[in-house]
């Protein structure tokens, strides 16, 4: 799998943090990504799914296949106090590309865990 980065982490640990989660998700890391997600995770991919708690969380993380991505490129990483967005785009094998953008809200200021993710997902031609 290729990963393009972007450039706007540099010294920021929230938005580096967000960077190396949005990667995670690309790669399948299940390990990675629920050592920082909190108990009660809330996660909505607009226009398809709703999960509320961790073991929830896990059934649908469970679902997804990495195999098929070819290329992440992470576009745009902004943060500020409890909140922050990745924006970027995902190419497939199969040829199929698609863009997205995914809000965080942090359980705190200091960004340790994820506690609700609101996913934006659109397919590009």
């Amino acid at each position: 799998m290729t990963i393009i980065t972007s450039e706007d982490c540099g010294n920021s640990p929230k938005n580096t943090f967000l960077q190396d989660l949005t990667i995670a998700f690309a790669r399948s890391d299940n390990a990675y990504i629920l050592d920082r997600i909190t108990h009660d995770v809330r996660w909505e991919i607009v226009g398809a799914a709703h999960v509320t708690g961790k073991a929830d969380f896990v059934a649908m993380i469970a679902q997804m296949d990495a195999s098929d991505v070819a290329e992440i490129t992470v576009l745009h990483v902004v943060s500020h106090g409890k909140a922050g967005a990745v924006n970027g785009t995902r190419k497939f094998k199969s040829g199929k590309a698609e863009a997205f953008c995914n809000v965080y809200e942090f359980s705190n200021a200091k960004a340790e865990r994820v506690k609700e993710i609101k996913s934006y997902v659109i397919p590009m031609k």
